[in-house]
């Protein structure tokens, strides 16, 4: 006969209890759907053998995350050592969750039971916890649970700022819109200032540089030979300068009033404001990638890397795609409609915008899109799955993209997997230390750093408190002779001695009187 104990993981504490032995534990399951609702049936089958509460709401914590990742934490192995029999074999464990069942039954040796009538038991205790603990009412065991379930959401959203993908998303989504904005507005210029200057069009493709020579050209009647030189800084090229003066002074266009002008220079001035945040936008978006995805932008590039990110909805999602799945991520709609029609599916989605697919022949651009679609996966999981990411891999499995290219041109065999992921395992733990001991010398700086401020902080407080004091004491016990020239500074008269005083209002001291009294009576 096997004795069944089932562990219960409360947000107060655990509970273990023990249940009424039977010849098969299956045939306790009609017994306990029958009792489930019934507090005086359910306490028959089931009795607490043991709870322990936890000491703070930090310790719940750290026990609820141990739980839900299936790690055996401290206090809940010390707890079933302490509580369950002796005897392994004849002792059956019921819980909840079956990662949490396994690292008990590998570290404590205690066979471990999930579902059926474990499941059920554990609705019971959960629905009558607070009546089967002793001192633990329902609304105590409410207020932990909410508690309790409010830090684990706050330490489950709470994640490293500087690997967020969402930003990434955010970038690449905005990126292209400015560039359609960009374009849209660019082309306004254009069709704008060709009425007063329509051979620029011809001379410069360039937006950017269309927009700003717009904006320093203005009226094309004022260019002369001195603007010259400007034209030749912003366009980069003597020839391309002097015929855009050339053309200014035999130009078709229409004349244009002073009004008329400043708009076009306003809004060409608003479109390379635009264009110079799009630089400045692709500058962060290259420098978040290479937090968050160094391997994946090494691989295949930062924009197009962020692309897939952002069509899959975050890294993790993209880690968890198959290679056949990254292959085609962008063209779904090609993929149905081939399905639908029976025709030929895409080949590549989203990654035909790398130079790799454009670089290969057209017979091996399927076959070069399937090989840089299995990389990319690995290097998306490898980014999200590391410690410390970075951009070995990356560049590790872009020369591997890299020499089956060459294999596909010259025949050239390329390297094995095996050995190129060794070499890099081996840069990548060098690189990983380096990396750590950087983040401990700069967290070593900064507590100097705040110590330092801590110290001059006190100080300052203490040489305040003591200037204070000294100023108290030197105002308390001022020397007379100070007092003296104070008060003579003030107008005020020094206080006379009482022989002087009296002698002033006319008065005998004491043994003048005495003399005088002796005479008196001498005459007497």
């Amino acid at each position: 006969m096997v004795l069944l104990h089932v562990l219960f993981e409360h947000a107060a504490g655990y509970a273990l209890f023990a249940v009424r032995e039977a010849e098969e534990i299956s045939l306790l399951l009609p017994q306990v759907e029958e009792s489930i609702l019934n507090i005086g049936k359910f306490h028959s089958i089931v009795r607490l053998v043991a709870f322990s509460p936890f000491r703070s709401a930090q310790s719940a914590l750290e026990n609820v995350n141990a739980v839900s990742e299936g790690i055996l934490h401290e206090d809940l192995k010390l707890f079933l050592e302490t509580n369950l029999p002796a005897k392994k074999k004849k002792t059956l464990l019921g819980v909840s969750d079956a990662k949490i069942g396994a690292a008990i039954q590998e570290e404590l040796g205690y066979q471990c039971q999930t579902g059926g009538v474990v499941a059920e038991i554990t609705r019971g205790i959960r629905l009558h916890f607070h009546t089967l603990v002793k001192g633990l009412t329902a609304q105590s065991a409410s207020k932990a649970q909410l508690g309790l379930g409010h830090s684990y959401s706050r330490a489950k959203v709470k994640f490293n700022v500087n690997r967020v993908d969402n930003m990434i998303i955010q970038s690449i989504s905005l990126l292209d819109q400015l560039d359609k904005d960009i374009n849209t507005f660019s082309m306004r210029v254009r069709e704008w200032y060709g009425y007063h200057f329509p051979e620029l069009i011809k001379i410069v493709s360039d937006n950017y540089t269309y927009c700003r020579l717009a904006k320093l050209i203005g009226n094309r009647k004022e260019l002369s030979e001195e603007s010259l030189e400007g034209l030749e800084e912003m366009v980069m090229d003597s020839a391309k300068a002097q015929a855009i003066l050339d053309a200014s002074r035999s130009s078709m266009g229409m004349d244009i009033s002073p009004i008329d002008l400043i708009n076009i220079e306003s809004f060409s001035s608003r479109v390379i404001s635009l264009s110079e945040y799009r630089k400045e936008l692709q500058e962060y978006l290259r420098s978040k990638m290479n937090q968050v995805a160094p391997s994946l932008s090494a691989l295949i590039g930062e924009v197009v890397g962020a692309r897939l990110i952002s069509h899959a909805g975050s890294l993790t999602n993209l880690a968890k795609y198959p290679a056949s799945t990254v292959q085609i991520l962008g063209a779904e709609k090609a993929l149905f409609r081939a399905l639908k029609t029976r025709g030929n599916t895409p080949k590549y989605g989203l990654i035909f915008h790398s130079t790799f697919i454009g670089r290969a022949a057209a017979r091996n651009k399927g076959r070069i899109s399937r090989y840089l679609a299995n990389k990319c996966t690995i290097a998306s999981r490898i980014d999200c799955f590391s410690d410390v990411p970075t951009s070995v891999f990356g560049d590790k499995l872009r020369e591997q993209v890299e020499e089956r290219l060459a294999f596909y041109e010259t025949g050239e065999p390329p390297r094995k997997n095996l050995d190129v992921m060794k070499e890099a395992m081996v840069e990548a733990t060098e690189v990983a230390a380096e990396i750590k001991k950087k983040e401990k010398k700069k967290k070593k700086r900064e507590k100097k750093r705040l110590a330092a401020l801590a110290a001059a902080a006190t100080e300052e407080a203490e040489s305040s408190v003591l200037e204070t004091a000294v100023e108290i004491e030197a105002n308390d016990t001022e020397p007379k002779k100070r007092k003296k020239q104070r008060q003579q500074q003030n107008g005020l008269e020094e206080p006379l001695p009482k022989k002087q005083k009296r002698a002033a209002q006319g008065e005998l001291p004491q043994s003048d009187k005495k003399k005088k009294k002796k005479k008196v009576k001498e005459e007497d």
